[in-house]
């Protein structure tokens, strides 16, 4: 509170009244920017250091401004220090506590500086730092899933397009395949760091400041890489905001893509993997029941990024410049998306890290739906047979066993005979292009060949899917550096 007993704001004297309740109730955003408090006392230290060195505090005036400053920040994190309903925003009650503390010599730092420059740099502080706490969530769960993926790297599972059975696959390699657009996203954040590492204190309300101050120190201070070059840009923008809305909503999109197989992996029809108790929840009314809700959580949880970022791109998109009170908006789709990825990260973490694999399950339906149709048509190609042919041979073949009801695993020499003179054991070249001998048809029937196979770079193979681990366990320790500052 002023002296009087008034509300204290940041503004007013041009003003002969009061604002109305309405006008307060829909300005007031201490309730949700107060998170922003330590990163604004941290820009109010800076801020101090060059209204020193343009002479505008005195040694001891400085002295004392950041021994109030850090006697502030301690009060605030011990809760000795709140935002009361008089309050506006952050700005205005950490200026009520430094007058407290100060008296008139607390005004002085308003100086070279206005709210719209003060919550540009706050609001930027506040996500470069928990960008670095949301790579270390994601390496986490990087880490998790290359475990399984270890384990599971010869594990033979059935490999999907449009959800029908395709092509066997090492079920590590399914799972390293959730773990490459993870890394994107951290290699997303981290891009997005360097485009955020602008400061904008020094820019005042919309024009600079006619006080000798140094916005590049204080953005060397703050950890800033420069000082925005625009003064005019700096308090307009918040691509930094909408741009980390848009990785926030990226995130949320995979971590939903891998919520939606676990869904699938952990059904009774599926069932290839069983969630730890610890990660599942029962019902209510059917005792038997044990459901994926992290899993469905996550699932969930990517509509509301998605919408954080659509709510923001929609306040600017007609916003002239420079600063304008819609702006107030960007903060809560902001720190919506940073809280919920710091709540869905952990647990899609240990639900990952926890499941246990059905490896009998997996290997069993590999090869179920013909999936080794591929490779047999692919050898036909390697004993010379153009692939359009070979194609429609290997169909035929599938045809012929589900109308005599059997499998590629119960076909003889005899059957194949009967459907394509390309089958037969002598058709065709006995060596393939390079000089190696080419198996049977009946030999290619075979899962763990199957993938052996696929040996490529990038593919299925077993072996590959150890070199992709290899490097992928570089990337991630390489996130993990950055993430700690390292």
């Amino acid at each position: 509170m002023a002296e009087g007993g008034k509300p204290m704001r940041l503004w007013g004297g041009r003003f002969e009244g009061g604002p109305a309740d309405a006008l307060t109730r829909l300005s007031v955003s201490v309730q949700f920017d107060w998170r922003l408090a330590p990163y604004d006392l941290l820009a109010s230290r800076a801020h101090a250091r060059v209204l020193h060195q343009a002479g505008l505090l005195t040694a001891d005036e400085l002295e004392r401004m950041i021994g109030a400053l850090d006697d502030l920040d301690r009060a605030c994190k011990a809760g000795e220090f709140r935002p009361t309903v008089a309050d506006e925003d952050v700005h205005t009650a950490l200026e009520r506590g430094l007058l407290e503390r100060l008296g008139s010599l607390g005004g002085k730092l308003r100086a070279g500086r206005s709210r719209n420059d003060q919550v540009a740099t706050d609001l930027r502080l506040y996500l470069r730092d928990h960008v670095r706490h949301i790579v270390s969530r994601l390496v986490e769960l990087e880490t998790a899933l290359m475990s399984q993926a270890e384990e599971h790297a010869s594990t033979a599972a059935p490999g999907m397009t449009h959800l029908q059975h395709a092509q066997p696959v090492s079920f590590g390699h399914q799972l390293l395949a959730h773990v490459h657009p993870l890394a994107r996203d951290v290699d997303r954040l981290r891009d997005w760091d360097r485009r955020a590492a602008v400061s904008p204190l020094g820019a005042g309300a919309l024009a600079g400041s006619s006080l000798p101050l140094d916005p590049q120190a204080v953005a060397e201070e703050l950890g800033f890489t420069s000082a925005a070059a625009n003064s005019m840009d700096a308090v307009a923008d918040r691509d930094f905001a909408a741009e980390f809305l848009f990785c926030a909503a990226m995130i949320g999109i995979h971590l939903s893509r891998l919520g939606e197989e676990i869904v699938l992996w952990a059904s009774q029809e599926f069932h290839w993997i069983e969630m730890d108790d610890a990660y599942s929840t029962g019902s209510s009314i059917m005792p038997q029941k044990k459901n994926p809700d992290v899993a469905e959580l996550a699932r969930g949880k990517s509509g509301r990024l998605i919408g954080d970022l659509t709510a923001l791109l929609t306040t600017l998109k007609g916003l002239p410049l420079t600063y304008n009170r819609d702006l107030q908006e960007d903060k809560e789709p902001v720190f919506d998306a940073v809280d919920t990825l710091l709540l869905v990260l952990p647990a899609v973490s240990g639900l990952v890290a926890t499941m246990r694999v059905n490896t009998a399950r997996l290997e069993t339906s590999a090869p179920d739906g013909f999936a080794l149709a591929t490779d047999l048509a692919e050898l036909l190609v390697r004993k010379g047979v153009p692939f359009r042919d070979a194609h429609e041979a290997v169909g035929h073949l599938v045809v012929w066993c589900q109308v005599n009801d059997t499998t590629f695993e119960r076909l003889t020499e005899e059957d194949l005979a009967k459907i394509s003179p390309h089958f037969a054991p002598g058709a065709g070249g006995l060596t393939g292009p390079d000089g190696e001998e080419l198996p049977g048809a009946l030999e290619v029937l075979n899962v763990q060949g199957a993938l052996a196979s696929r040996k490529a770079y990038g593919g299925t193979a077993p072996a590959q899917v150890r070199n992709q681990l290899l490097t992928l366990r570089e990337t991630v320790d390489g996130q993990a550096a950055w993430a700690s500052g390292s």
